[in-house]
């Protein structure tokens, strides 16, 4: 395979995995997410302004978050979120110390 295409596939997947996440399945909670695999919406919105800002393409937080969700990070949560149990907070302290801290 030639690397256009699997840039090309790769992209495509990318764009597959945000409808999956942002319209099929936005009953999925971040906070679930990130608790089982170690990222969520947000991570994915992370990596979106990390790789922007890697090419010289200057993109706040807020930006990568709008450009992900198609919504403002208000909106998405008067939406989509609920509330989470105490448990599920805590469970989310842990994961986000192990995968999102210090990371780069």
């Amino acid at each position: 395979m030639d690397p256009q295409t699997e840039i090309e596939l790769q992209a495509a997947a990318f764009r597959r995995l945000q409808r999956h996440l942002m319209k099929d399945r936005t009953d999925v909670q971040n906070i679930d997410m990130m608790n089982l695999t170690g990222f969520c919406r947000n991570c994915l919105s992370r990596w979106y302004q990390e790789a922007a800002n890697e090419r010289g393409i200057e993109m706040s937080k807020t930006e990568a978050r709008e450009a992900y969700y198609g919504m403002t990070m208000d909106e998405w949560k008067a939406n989509y979120q609920t509330d989470a149990s105490p448990e599920k907070q805590a469970k989310f302290e842990v994961a986000f110390k192990e995968n999102v801290t210090d990371k780069g």
